[in-house]
């Protein structure tokens, strides 16, 4: 049955443009890929037979995004669409980038190239879907398979394993046999790719559809490359009443009970990382794991660092690893100072994280845990609907307020803002200029 793409006006127009210009052009890769699927592309790349230099010719505005490699972008109303020459690769010598590539007139030789046969695939409105190594058939079976040799694929590029995996877990598919056996057999290469791509690919997988394919990555032996705090998380047990899966299962779990948000996932999959160096066992046999969240906290901030992610994530995920087992006596005065202690920013995802955690353990006490997490973010709500103060900065006077009333600038006057905070933290009501104003001279009385 034959296959028919819509394809958008620019990319229609710079197709035909090539075409008629004598030159063979198709949209080729995932947008082909997405096209049959039906899901949106999030770009759109072209493959011609016309050299970089002849597509500048072409088109009045370009950049030469990788015209070293045959890529130039082509400028369509502020918007960029990146066109490759066909090409042949020649020997990669970093496990990522081939040394030289040598232009060819042939389309076939251009996809031979490509990593998996869903990627491999062309389409104009001329010729129709040019597939020439069997993706149509590998979609149907949901299937991720490798053109050609996996051997050579991975080879000639190692983050294609990692590949592999999140376009699994972004579609739904599985790995076929001989790919992900060649994946096992070549994973320690991915110790030369950059921490950047190894991060990318991470995210995309744990923020996918299907965020349990990272239990694929652990049984090809890649994350004992990048990640082997995941391996011992995978190969520690839970043996006590409140849990029904070792660690690495139980995180996993926890990510599929939440959202497909960066940082929430993050923090699921990493939230019990440091269970496995705080493992006891009791004289029962029962284990527990004292300590493990703000051991994790570190843990988690030493790998997202080593994994070069910005610091707005670093610092969010750890936080959330820190608080996430930690619910405050349930009575107004202990939330607010919980808000103000854990920090606003980590609300209220902190109760999805909670709830994830909760959902992945034994239902030994759940609803009860259940209970007390919707308790404690109803306080929080009323007190966030009532503005209540949780802050030096929400404190009905100031620094200049102290100085006036005869204070010297410096670590006094800081003192003197945090016991004023602690004194409203259990009394709101008493946030008015003139009740703080008279509780400092009282207390520089006392003093």
């Amino acid at each position: 049955m034959p296959v028919t793409i819509v394809l958008p006006d620019k990319v229609k127009f710079i197709i035909n443009t090539l075409m008629q210009a004598g030159y063979e052009a198709y949209a080729v890769g995932g947008c082909v890929r997405d096209c049959i699927l039906g899901r949106t592309p999030g770009d759109w790349d072209i493959t011609t037979s016309a050299s970089p230099f002849q597509v500048k010719e072409l088109f009045p505005r370009t950049i030469d995004t990788g015209i070293q490699h045959g890529t130039v972008t082509v400028m369509e109303d502020k918007e960029g669409f990146e066109v490759t020459t066909y090409r042949i690769d020649g020997e990669y010598e970093d496990c990522r980038h081939p040394r030289e590539v040598t232009f060819t007139s042939s389309l076939e030789e251009d996809l031979k190239r490509r990593d998996f046969t869903i990627n491999a695939m062309a389409y104009n409105e001329e010729d129709g879907l040019i597939d020439l190594f069997g993706g149509i058939h590998d979609m149907e079976s949901k299937i991720i398979r490798c053109v050609g040799e996996p051997v050579e694929r991975f080879t000639e590029d190692a983050l294609r394993m990692m590949r592999a995996v999140r376009f699994a877990a972004q579609l739904g598919f599985v790995i076929e046999e001989g790919t992900k056996a060649a994946i096992a057999g070549l994973a320690p290469n991915l110790a030369g790719i950059s921490a950047e791509r190894i991060q990318a690919e991470l995210v995309k997988l744990l923020v996918s559809e299907h965020p349990e394919e990272i239990r694929t990555v652990y049984e090809t032996g890649m994350s004992r490359v990048f990640l082997p705090e995941f391996d011992a998380m995978m190969e520690t047990p839970q043996n006590n009443r409140y849990h029904c899966y070792p660690v690495g299962d139980h995180v996993i779990v926890a990510m599929q009970n939440i959202r497909a948000d960066k940082i929430l996932r993050l923090t699921m999959f990493l939230h019990d990382v440091a269970k496995p160096a705080c493992k006891h066992v009791d004289e029962n046999g029962i284990y527990h794991f004292y300590g493990h969240a703000e051991a994790g906290a570190e843990m988690a901030r030493k790998i997202l660092r080593r994994l070069k992610f910005d610091n707005h994530t670093v610092a969010r995920v750890s936080a959330l690893v820190l608080w996430h087992d930690y619910i405050p006596a349930l009575r107004e005065a202990s939330v607010r100072r919980a808000i103000h202690r854990v920090g606003l920013e980590q609300y209220p995802a902190l109760f999805e994280v909670q709830r994830a955690d909760t959902m992945a353990k034994n239902t030994y006490r759940r609803k009860e845990k259940l209970d007390s997490i919707s308790a404690y973010e109803r306080m929080y709500q009323e007190i966030m609907d009532r503005h209540e103060c949780l802050t030096v900065g929400d404190l009905a006077v100031g620094g200049n307020d102290l100085i006036a009333l005869g204070m010297k600038p410096g670590r006094e006057i800081g003192e003197m803002l945090q016991f004023l905070l602690g004194y409203v933290l259990e009394r709101p009501e008493h946030n008015t200029p003139e009740i703080l104003k008279n509780l400092v001279k009282t207390k520089r009385k006392s003093e």
